[in-house]
């Protein structure tokens, strides 16, 4: 016979036991729990289809106003190729204050290059038809240098110390090659070099005043498409600046060459004599791609 005390120890659990329940009461307590959160919270009867028609027509136009705020920052000097190809960054809040900068930058000071030839590395040739990169840093901020490519001048601007430096070497490297009297390098970009600087705007006479606006964000971009999308391109890369730029580049994929910088500075170190436009055209003949006429300028 159960005792009074035991009965009540039987039914009392201690801390830490279970109380157990047959399946028939979990099931019914399971069955009064939803019935009282029904009765608190009834559910939202179904929308109609003339109301999902409406959220539907709400989305696109919100997508529609969404899409022609960004493609008024989209400028339209952008190549066709490389607009679609690089869509995705468009859209990115960085690229939008970037082009906001440059804008405010413009109404308050000269910035270079003009506004038309910000991007004429994308003009000159279709981004899959690119076969060699050459990165620069921050472009010229003397008057008439800049006009979209690394290392390029305008004509009748003189070619400042490092494409001449550039030109020296490749008087030593390629056969036949001498100074075109002129910097305008627009003659190896229409052959698929892209001379890309990471920095594509500057104030004038104001070295690296747009550094670390947004600019190094885009060209990094354009890197990281080239690598991924395409085969046996060459990259040069000359300079600390440069091979830090270029460190995400596939070297199984890709070819590339680097020195030191050709500035005076620093133009002994391993520029002359390395030999990157002959080694350039080697590594393009082995992948079947035409080769680089150095000389057409």
């Amino acid at each position: 016979m159960i005792g009074q005390k035991s009965l009540f120890s039987f039914f009392t659990a201690a801390p830490g036991r279970k109380r157990t329940r047959s399946p028939e009461t979990a099931a019914a307590t399971e069955v009064a729990k939803r019935s009282k959160n029904d009765s608190c919270s009834p559910r939202s009867p179904p929308l109609s289809p003339e109301q999902l028609e409406r959220i539907r027509k709400n989305k696109e136009a919100a997508l529609q106003r969404l899409a022609a705020r960004t493609a008024s920052y989209i400028p339209a000097e952008l190549g066709q190729s490389w607009r679609v190809s690089l869509a995705g960054e468009f859209s990115k809040p960085y690229f939008t204050q970037l082009m906001t900068f440059v804008a405010e930058e413009r109404k308050r000071y000269t910035v270079y290059p003009p506004q038309h030839q910000v991007f004429s590395w994308t003009q000159l040739c279709d981004i899959r038809d690119v076969k060699v990169v050459i990165l620069g840093q921050d472009p010229y901020h003397g008057p008439g240098q800049a006009h979209g490519l690394c290392f390029s001048v305008q004509r009748p601007v003189p070619p400042p110390p490092s494409l001449e430096n550039i030109y020296k070497e490749l008087a030593t490297d390629i056969e036949g090659f001498s100074h075109p009297g002129h910097g305008d390098l627009t003659g190896w970009a229409k052959q698929g070099v892209l001379l890309l600087n990471a920095v594509l705007t500057v104030r004038a006479h104001q070295a690296n005043s747009h550094r670390e606006r947004g600019w190094e964000q885009l060209t990094d971009a354009v890197v990281a498409w080239l690598n991924v999308n395409l085969d046996g391109l060459v990259f040069m890369l000359w300079g600390s600046y440069a091979q830090k730029k270029g460190d995400s580049i596939d070297r199984k994929r890709h070819h590339v060459l680097q020195t030191a910088h050709p500035s005076p500075l620093s133009v002994h170190r391993g520029f002359f004599g390395c030999k990157h436009f002959s080694k350039t055209n080697e590594f393009l003949k082995k992948s079947g791609k035409r080769l680089i006429d150095w000389s057409a300028l």
